[in-house]
């Protein structure tokens, strides 16, 4: 008589997965989730949550959901929620895999372990970050590296990173590109024109979007737009979305110093439909942080026909490839003479716009969902050396 094969059962992180809240690893785990898991109805996913989550994310029947605290939002948290809570699930659960889009592992779970790590800008700039928050990560990724049967990252020059800071073999690391919303694409001028009504009184502007941290590299940006609107005098504005989550004391000060600060509009955090109507009106983005491991706002200007500056630095070259100007983040000048490049010379930013619309059908989170499954597999099917 034949035996009934046991369905697979992968456990999966999900803490990140945060209604209306969604950030770049957030939307990761959602875009790729949601596409697994109905792509593969006869395997059981176990969504861990630290707090009671919305029930739009019971993606298909096969997605259980399952809520332990303390809510972790906090290093100390983190240890116990990862250490503790998760641990006990998962030896109850004992699935075939624990998997945990945002990096972090059990290191007392005995489960064979996945972990996406998505940069190590904390092992490059700790002084971005808090003591602790930087003092836990430096102590635990090492060792989530190591754990881990495979890691995942979103950059061939993540996997670098990774290979050399942790020691990991090159072979136990998958390269799996972001994706971008799928509803960002060109708009129609008439919108266009109502967005910069809307946002900077009709004028033409220059997009960051991102959190206001400090790798983000706001504070030359604000240098560099002074430089831009001091050397041409041209009436564009510059619009930053983004929480002011890490706003420092010398991004503060930069923007406290800038000749033309009246002209720089903060629109705050904003939800997806309007992020698409403010990125499409955009004259260009300029995303110029000193360190990436992917850069979604890169694509998701591509696929609205925006022009982009950003950096010659980590992951950003490999992302934007030709289809955008690459400036030295360090360099104010740099900077300063890419936004001129953008509206002075109409016949570069056609073919900027050109290049990018064709370069974004690289990165999609159908290609993203379907290499993680791959990963996801060797991972399980691979012994241990």
């Amino acid at each position: 008589m034949d035996r009934k094969i046991k369905p697979l059962r992968i456990a999966v992180n999900t803490r990140l997965l945060i209604h209306d809240k969604l950030e770049g690893i957030g939307w990761f785990t959602y875009e790729t989730l949601r596409r697994i898991t109905v792509q593969h109805p006869e395997v059981e996913f176990y969504f861990i949550f630290d707090r009671k989550p919305h029930e739009s994310f019971r993606f298909n029947p096969n997605v259980h959901h399952i809520i332990i605290g303390p809510p972790a939002r906090h290093p100390l948290l983190f240890v116990l929620w990862f250490e503790w809570s998760v641990r006990h699930v998962l030896k109850k659960l004992k699935p075939d895999l624990f998997l945990s889009p945002d990096g972090y592992l059990s290191l007392t779970s005995d489960i064979p372990s996945m972990a996406v790590m998505h940069d190590l800008n904390f092992e490059h700039f700790p002084n971005d970050l808090p003591w602790s928050a930087r003092t836990h990560y430096r102590w635990f990724f090492p060792r989530y590296a190591k754990k881990a049967k495979r890691i995942a990252t979103v950059s061939s020059f993540s996997k670098s990173d990774i290979a050399q800071l942790y020691g990991i073999l090159p072979n136990r690391i998958d390269v799996i590109y972001n994706g971008a919303n799928e509803s960002f694409v060109p708009v129609d001028e008439s919108i266009n024109m109502k967005t910069r009504n809307q946002y900077t009184g009709g004028q033409p502007y220059f997009l960051f979007v991102g959190s206001l941290h400090p790798r983000k590299n706001l504070a030359r940006l604000f240098k560099a737009y002074d430089l831009f609107r001091t050397q041409t005098n041209h009436p564009v504005k510059l619009v930053v979305v983004g929480e002011k989550k890490w706003w420092t004391k010398p991004i503060s000060q930069a923007f406290d110093e800038m000749r033309c600060k009246d002209e720089v509009v903060f629109c705050g955090r904003l939800n997806a439909s309007d992020l698409h109507k403010v990125t499409a009106a955009a004259l260009a983005i300029t995303y110029v942080s000193y360190f990436e491991g992917f850069g979604i706002p890169i694509v998701e200007a591509f696929r609205c026909g925006v022009p982009v500056i950003t950096s010659n630095v980590t992951s950003m070259p490999e992302v934007a490839g030709e289809a955008a100007i690459l400036a030295d983040p360090y360099d104010i000048s740099s900077i300063a003479h890419a936004m001129e490049l953008m509206v002075t010379d109409g016949q570069l930013r056609q073919q900027l716009i050109n290049e990018g619309l064709e370069r974004a059908k690289l990165f999609t989170w159908d290609k993203a969902a379907d290499r993680l499954w791959e990963s996801i597999i060797q991972a399980i099917h691979t012994t241990d050396e």
